[in-house]
């Protein structure tokens, strides 16, 4: 896909609808955009390249959009491979080209490339760093650990284009989610998922990069994937400011539920018809056991409220649930209330485990009381619920 964004610069990314897991982990439904950019002013500026997969798509799309003209520099924001996979070819191609990156994305090269001599050909950047096009000038901003530590950004005024790398991204081909933010029916839902489970470990650089990209008369908004950010951009930024401090974007109930034989099940959906008799707007429930996990590490951020429901397995907590836990301790899951359900028809181990990894968690508040079922939910666990479904609202 080509097109023209203004008179000098194109964009020439890629989708891909065949790719069945995202860093071989997230479901993408809707495929993956890989995008790039290309500057034509005075000097010529490749933005990044694409993944490996798409690499004769991006090709003839850089060739379509140099029409014959030889580029000056290939400016890497980040390393990824997903985005850097073809800057050997383009090195190789273009014998005259600059490599523009960070330092430290200068240093990783030879940990993707193999053999790659780029001796004399690579200018490092760091924050304030400018890189004069003609009309168009690129001023870079670092960004470490948004989400590796060689990220950087970049701001061109002529325009007011913020080439943002990873940040402001989401999930889905541009073929299928909109060229521009305002063609996508619900940008926040894929890029709610995206940000958490990629991005979201890291909310002080991104909290930090805000900051710096606050006072920049940005007008557009160019991810490295996603759609193009035009429109109503103080609402992209506002949500990226809820999700980097941990707050809460949706008052409500989350419960995910971990259950083999469905009586864990039961006693969960059982709290949920209790919560909202009681007045509760908004409660959801999730088998973590047959539901996209990042969806369900996305909900646990999103909503005021957990509850953890799961069945004891091998006197431990069954396998989906620890592994959701485990999810949230490393993402870095914090600043919420918290309420635990256990199954057990002998020996009870799930609440003490999942009280204990939730305990690792910052600023987690635990409430009481932690309801234990034995195999089954009977007449007499329903006071139990009531209580916490009590201490929950």
């Amino acid at each position: 896909m080509i097109k023209n964004l203004n008179d000098k610069v194109k964009y020439i990314g890629v989708d891909d609808l065949n790719l069945d897991l995202f860093e071989s982990q997230y479901i993408v439904p809707e495929g993956m955009a890989y995008n790039s950019y290309l500057i034509l002013d005075d000097k010529v500026a490749i933005m990044d390249t694409a993944d490996a997969r798409k690499a004769d798509d991006w090709k003839a799309n850089l060739m379509e959009g140099l029409a014959g003209r030889k580029p000056d520099y290939l400016v890497v924001h980040h390393m990824e491979p997903d985005h850097s996979a073809l800057i050997a070819w383009v090195l190789a191609e273009f014998p005259n080209l600059t490599l523009v990156a960070s330092a430290k994305a200068i240093q990783m090269l030879g940990q993707f490339f193999e053999n790659l001599n780029v001796d004399g050909r690579t200018l490092a950047v760091k924050e304030g760093s400018e890189l004069e096009l003609g009309e168009h000038k690129l001023c870079f901003i670092g960004a470490p650990m948004v989400h590796w530590p060689e990220v950087m950004l970049s701001f061109d005024e002529a325009d007011g284009a913020l080439y943002s790398a990873d940040a402001l991204g989401k999930f889905g081909a541009l073929s299928k989610c909109g060229f521009y933010g305002r063609d996508d029916d619900d940008w926040a839902c894929e890029a709610r998922r995206y940000y958490f489970n990629i991005v979201g470990k890291y909310g002080a650089p991104v909290r930090t990069l805000l900051g710096k990209v606050a006072g920049l008369p940005v007008k557009t908004i160019r991810p490295l994937h996603g759609p193009i950010l035009e429109d109503n951009l103080s609402e992209y930024i506002s949500l990226y400011t809820t999700w980097s401090n941990y707050s809460v974007e949706t008052q409500g109930i989350f419960i995910a539920c971990a259950s083999i034989h469905g009586g864990t099940l039961a006693a969960a959906e059982k709290l949920a018809e209790i919560l909202r008799a009681k007045g509760a707007q908004r409660v959801v429930v999730s088998d973590l056991c047959r539901s996209d996990f990042a969806e369900n590490v996305e909900d646990a951020f999103r909503h005021s409220t957990l509850v953890v429901a799961a069945s004891s397995y091998d006197a431990g907590v069954f396998t989906p649930m620890y592994e959701f836990l485990h999810r949230l301790q490393i993402k870095g899951y914090c600043n919420r209330k918290v309420g635990i359900i256990e199954n057990g028809s002998w020996a009870p181990s799930a609440g003490r485990v999942m009280k204990e990894m939730l305990s690792t968690m910052p600023n987690i508040e635990i409430v009481e009381p932690l309801v234990t079922i034995r195999s089954r939910m009977k007449s007499t666990d329903i006071p139990a619920l009531e209580s916490l479904a009590n201490s929950l609202l």
